[in-house]
């Protein structure tokens, strides 16, 4: 452990993890973290912040590896999450393969840090090395041109690719879209070759009828990376339905839920304990076999980029009120006890005081995500 323990803390089985850090934790939580493998099916690594000056802090790692320092790998390795997916999005065919390009130079040159997982055994190998790894995700699917571009990104490392961002596509309709057709002739194709070479395909931001139609396509397991219980947020389009959440299951899919606020409860205030109803909604609904998380932030706890002041808001956006967007008191969209680098601790503390077992708090923190990836790409 990185801090001396107090003796106070020690009788009570509570301790101090982190120098930086007055925050207990319990000897069940520190373990559960420390035993399982924790996947956080979007975590977007750093965002850009332009309090670091500009190329911020985010694009600099990508432009010079060695930029990337011992302070800067302490935090990531400290946070308790053993694989994140990066989720980022790609506008064409030539963007993301920069991105690519940029992201495996990145983890080649810190690859006593990192390492990519693209196959079943990276989970457990990055584990026993005391590495974080690094799966390479897209959220959206705009780079394919045509099917044969899913072959492709898949040998560059591709591992999930979410079928549309918030709008309409060649492929589907996101959720901000104003009419929502449905996977169209191409999305067909693009799932069913997505399926079969063992890509993950990823639904959370479609609407309704172009979720239900890439779940209904499915053959193999579809997962939601990151999304919430519309049961829980009544009207709201970017959460999923009980009917989509049974489909995914019935799929042998995961569902990852957010930490964001205006996508866990309709309005303030929203706490940790709003994002456990989640966790248990789902749970309940179609098993904890089928829960995971989808944080949607960086490893600071942001959850979206700090812009410049004249930076144009990105609630401008059309029909972008469907998110029924709402901030705290801080104008942050993060959740307190969620919105720092060792968040899953905080995470682990609640699922265990809602009373659930030490294998389903397991399962939920990662094994699901490792065992329907691993079912994908073998």
């Amino acid at each position: 452990m990185a801090a001396a323990v107090a003796a106070p803390a020690l009788l009570r089985g509570r301790y101090r993890l982190f120098a930086d850090s007055t925050q207990e934790y319990s000897e069940r939580a520190i373990r559960l973290v420390r035993e399982s493998t924790v996947v956080d099916l979007l975590c977007q690594f750093r965002f850009p912040d332009y309090r670091d000056g500009q190329p911020t802090r985010d694009r600099r790692w990508l432009d010079d590896p060695a930029s990337f320092g011992d302070e800067d790998w302490v935090r990531y390795r400290d946070s308790g999450v053993d694989v994140l997916a990066l989720g980022r999005g790609a506008s064409d065919y030539e963007d993301a393969l920069r991105f690519f390009a940029s992201w495996n130079g990145f983890i080649a040159s810190n690859g006593h840090r990192f390492a990519r997982v693209d196959s079943p055994d990276d989970f457990q190998r990055t584990r026993r090395e005391g590495k974080v790894g690094i799966m390479i995700t897209f959220q959206n699917s705009d780079h394919f041109r045509t099917v044969r571009d899913v072959d492709e990104f898949y040998h560059l490392g591709q591992r999930l690719s979410q079928l549309t961002y918030n709008y309409q596509n060649r492929i589907g309709a996101g959720f901000l879209e104003n009419r929502d057709g449905g996977l169209t002739v191409f999305g067909h194709q693009i799932v069913e070759r997505m399926q079969n070479v063992g890509m993950a395909v990823d639904v959370s931001h479609c609407g309704d009828q172009t979720t239900m139609d890439a779940l209904d396509a499915a053959t193999r397991p579809v997962v939601f990376s990151h999304a919430s219980c519309r049961a829980l947020l009544p009207g709201h389009l970017r959460a999923k339905t009980d009917e989509a959440i049974r489909a995914m299951a019935r799929s042998g899919g995961v569902m990852g839920i957010n930490f964001i606020r205006f996508m866990i409860r309709l309005e303030e205030p929203v706490t940790l304990e709003h994002v456990l109803d989640h966790f248990e909604y789902a749970a309940r609904l179609v098993g904890p076999e089928h829960v995971g998380i989808g944080s949607d932030m960086d490893i600071e706890g942001n959850a979206s980029p700090l812009r410049a002041p004249d930076d144009p808001p990105s609630w401008n956006a059309p029909n972008f009120d469907r998110y029924r967007m709402h901030m705290n008191e801080d104008g942050r969209e993060s959740i307190a006890g969620l919105d720092h680098t060792k968040r899953v601790f905080d995470l682990t503390e609640g699922l265990i005081r809602r009373g659930h077992s030490d294998a389903d708090i397991a399962l939920m923190l990662g094994g699901n995500f490792e065992r329907v990836m691993s079912d994908l790409w073998s």
